[in-house]
């Protein structure tokens, strides 16, 4: 499957993403296609860490892909830029960064497993983005191998219309090739050995006891083009069948508008069915050229500065003015790497443009093609490239790069927030700059990390998108700067409460050392704040003071006095020394001397006074709660509402949404903060990764007994990533 020579360069030109679930095999399918276009001349393993793409020692150690890594190839005269994105939920972030700046994807789909849940998630985000994809259907030499069993799963699960280009010859073992329905040929490769050493593919005549079936497959796929392609149907009437160009011309349309998806099958391990796979993606992805002008709003601030916010369009034309997005930023100690995706214009070295984000000028130091952790230098990149940048200062992926004197700003990739959440400290105090400096640099390179200094416990609390993304951070520090890091649970700030106050608590504050002497007398009145945001304030400072004073027995500026000493007693608490909320004082009597009474001995009186009236009190201690919010399939609701219930959840509504193969279910509770550590890990868990979860802090609540000893604020109590 050729393609005609083009004169616009741009139209030769793929940028183009790897998309799946994990292990579905998506780094194998990148892998060969580097050595399919002669890129590299030795296939990489994944089990083997030899992979050109999971060049990072975590990726290789785990055997999974973790940062989207880019490399650059030819076929046919074209050239393919090419994101290996992660297939795991906790690096979706990575994914969405990625999509973004791509025109067309490749789907990776396991032949036995189908669409699997986070293939789901993939599909839902290049939706979002309008990215057109082809599905490869993988793995068809495994045992349980079913091309019609995986398409009846991407049709069930997706809800696109497949059109199958391809039928296999053989099954599981015997699996050796494919046919063309397209051309109604037949392609085969000879058996290799077990490293996938095929030889390039035979291109023959359909076997004959193939011949009926393709025929038939190719009838059914004629028929299901005429019905979404008004060109494909006017033929298909008059001649009763479709000539192979009006089909492929179809299919490329189809995909590219999103109404169709074509499906090739293979088996990327053993090096078969890769070649038809870049035929597809040259015939019907779409190239710079085929995909609307990229559009952004006025930057101001350039040469012109006239502030204006209309939105503007750039057309993919390396003659019109620059306009390109960062996506990714590798900061190492070294330097920083700024990964571009050049919608219009062009850059060459020593170039200056201008960062509409930061609104500053930036000076281009070199420009490479990137293959993954190799590069190769450009003199210059024109509209549609994908590369690499060395100089920039202040970019961060999500900003614009545009010509100064035509500013655009680009709408930036979403960064999702965080759920998980640990504290982090340096082993070593004498670390604690250098710790600060590496967290700072994650959250540059990656920015669904987010790093906080918890003003009440003072804990350095890193939080992201799971477990294994916030383990796979701290890793890196470790291995990086070689820094000793302890990670633990986030403390939770806890607070106290009154449950009964008391009624004319008298404290005499007498001071004399031979000088001016300190005297101030107050009787007070402690009782809790019957108010709806006592206990479950967000705010946690609800406090209340008022004078019941008469006949001037404490001056005015005596009784601002006991208000502020008051007001520094709250800062501790008799349980456990956490802050005091939702309690009324009263000042309901007092007395004065005429030369030893000031305002600092009133202050003193109301700060020692009310600190002792609150341990005659019965105190409660509060503990911080949150609204979830869990979005499961239907068939998942059980175990979910059991889970929020050993959590000790409080369920305050449920919904229920059908549409598509399955409904899905949102269930919102209130659930204590420390209860949420791991929960992302233990939903993704219960619902096969279907599931998901946000979390808004809302107050405090009573925490059980006993607690005071066991929930103190020294405690490791747990605290998800929904604190923010």
């Amino acid at each position: 499957m050729r393609n005609p020579t083009h004169t616009n360069p741009l139209a030769t030109v793929r940028n183009l993403g790897i998309l799946a679930h994990v292990d579905a095999g998506k780094t194998t399918v990148t892998e060969r296609i580097l050595y399919a276009t002669g890129t590299t001349h030795q296939r990489g393993e994944v089990h083997d860490g030899t992979t050109v793409t999971d060049f990072d020692p975590q990726e290789r150690d785990r055997g999974i892909t973790i940062f989207a890594a880019a490399v650059s190839c030819t076929w046919d005269g074209h050239r393919i830029n090419l994101i290996d994105t992660p297939g795991h939920v906790d690096f979706a972030d990575e994914v969405e960064r990625s999509l973004r700046v791509l025109d067309g994807a490749v789907a990776v789909f396991d032949a036995v497993a189908g669409v699997e849940p986070q293939s789901e998630s993939v599909w839902r985000q290049a939706d979002r983005h309008g990215v057109p994809r082809i599905a490869f259907v993988n793995k068809m030499d495994r045992a349980g191998a079913e091309l019609d069993a995986a398409v009846a799963s991407i049709r069930a699960r997706l809800h696109p219309v497949p059109l199958v280009v391809q039928l296999p010859i053989g099954a599981e073992d015997s699996f050796t090739g494919v046919v063309d329905l397209v051309r109604l040929r037949a392609l085969t490769w000879t058996a290799g050995d077990a490293a996938g050493a095929a030889e390039a593919a035979h291109e023959g005549s359909v076997p004959d006891g193939l011949r009926e079936e393709a025929h038939r497959r190719r009838r059914l796929l004629e028929e299901a083009v005429a019905e979404l392609h008004p060109g494909a149907l006017e033929e298909f009437c008059a001649t009763g069948t479709l000539e192979a160009g009006t089909l492929a011309a179809a299919l490329r349309d189809l995909t590219r508008s999103g109404e169709g998806v074509v499906v090739l099958c293979g088996s990327a391990y053993r090096n078969r069915g890769v070649e038809p796979l870049l035929d597809a993606v040259l015939a019907y992805l779409p190239s710079p050229l085929d995909v609307p002008p990229v559009r952004g709003t006025h930057g101001g601030d350039g040469d012109d500065g006239d502030g204006d916010e209309r939105e503007r369009e750039r057309a993919a034309d390396p003659a019109a003015p620059l306009a390109a997005l960062a996506f990714k930023v590798n900061a190492t100690a070294t330097g920083r790497l700024t990964y571009l995706r050049l919608y219009s214009g062009t850059i060459e070295k020593g170039d200056t443009v201008w960062d509409a984000t930061a609104r500053r000028t930036e000076r281009i130091g070199r420009i490479l093609r990137v293959r993954a952790d190799r590069h190769a230098p450009l003199d210059r990149a024109v509209a549609g490239d994908i590369v690499a940048v060395v100089g920039l200062k202040s970019a961060r992926a999500g900003s614009t790069l545009c010509a100064p004197s035509a500013p655009l700003v680009l709408e930036p990739p979403g960064v999702a927030e965080p759920v998980v959440s640990v504290a982090v400290e340096a082993r070593r105090g004498t670390d604690t700059g250098r710790l600060a400096s590496a967290l700072a640099r994650l959250v540059e390179e990656d920015p669904s990390l987010v790093v906080r200094t918890d003003r009440e416990t003072g804990q350095t609390v890193l939080s992201g998108m799971g477990e294994l993304h916030l383990e796979v951070a701290v890793e890196k520090i470790r291995r990086e700067q070689g820094l000793a890091v302890d990670v633990g649970r986030p403390r939770v700030g806890y607070r106290e409460t009154v449950g009964r106050g008391v009624s004319g608590f008298v404290y005499r504050h007498v001071k004399q050392d031979g000088g001016a002497g300190q005297f101030a007398h107050v009787v007070l009145d402690v009782e809790p704040l019957d108010t709806p945001d006592s206990a479950e304030s967000g705010s946690g400072s609800v406090f209340e003071f008022r004078s019941a004073v008469v006949g001037g027995r404490v001056p005015q500026e005596y009784v601002r006095a006991v208000e502020a000493g008051c007001r520094d007693a709250l800062a501790e608490g008799p349980s456990g020394g956490h802050p005091v909320t939702g309690l009324r004082v009263t000042l309901t009597d007092g007395a004065t001397h005429v030369k030893d009474s000031s305002e600092a001995a009133f202050r003193t009186a109301g700060r020692f006074g009310l600190r002792d009236a609150l341990r005659a009190c019965a105190t409660v201690l509060l503990e911080p709660v949150a609204e979830v919010t869990v979005t499961v399939p239907e068939d998942a609701v059980g175990g979910v509402l059991g889970d929020l219930a050993a959590r000790r959840g409080r369920v305050t509504g449920s919904d229920t949404r059908t549409g598509g193969a399955a409904g899905t279910a949102t269930v919102t509770a209130t659930v204590p903060l420390a209860e949420l550590f791991g929960y992302a890990t233990r939903l993704r868990s219960r619902t096969r990764g279907r599931g998901t979860f946000t979390a808004r802090p809302t107050g405090y609540a009573p925490a059980p007994e006993p607690s005071p000893a066991s929930a103190s604020g020294s405690a490791s109590a747990s605290a998800s990533g929904s604190a923010r």
